[in-house]
């Protein structure tokens, strides 16, 4: 068994949800949010924040820590446990341009209802309702982009 750990984001901008667009030939294609493997050095926000960039293009910063997902999936040779840590972030505007090396055909800013939809597999799901009720939490209180938040 071979372990992995990944890091990602839910990013907000203005109540939409950024994601992502994956098309990987024989694999998998779907919507998914931006995450990555955490590499050597890194912590797991400097990870996350790193991923957003490069997967999205988007500028974000982090609010909050949200939580982590786990699943299995096999390779050819083993099977892969990947754990992955989630963070609540905020954009700096609905910019975003997808990893065409990573395989993103494309990429976006969603309503809530319209991302849940999306969204391809259910712990990415579930992560955004998580995400999504801190976010709309921290607005009714009005602690939303607010520097003394974080």
């Amino acid at each position: 068994m071979i372990e992995a750990t990944s890091c990602g984001g839910v990013v907000i901008f203005r109540g939409k949800i950024l994601l992502l667009y994956k098309n990987v030939k024989n694999k998998y294609e779907g919507w998914v949010l931006p995450k990555g493997t955490v590499e050597s050095g890194e912590d797991y926000k400097e990870t996350a924040l790193r991923e957003v960039r490069e997967e999205t293009g988007a500028k974000a910063t982090i609010i909050k820590y949200i939580g982590k997902s786990e699943y299995s999936f096999a390779v050819p040779e083993d099977t892969v446990m990947k754990e992955v840590h989630w963070y609540l972030m905020m954009a700096d505007s609905y910019y975003s341009k997808p990893q065409k090396e990573e395989f993103f055909l494309d990429s976006g800013f969603y309503k809530y209802h319209e991302a849940y939809h999306l969204l391809k597999f259910a712990n990415e799901k579930q992560i955004l309702e998580k995400a999504y009720e801190e976010y709309q939490e921290l607005k009714k209180n009005n602690l939303w982009g607010s520097r003394k938040y974080y």
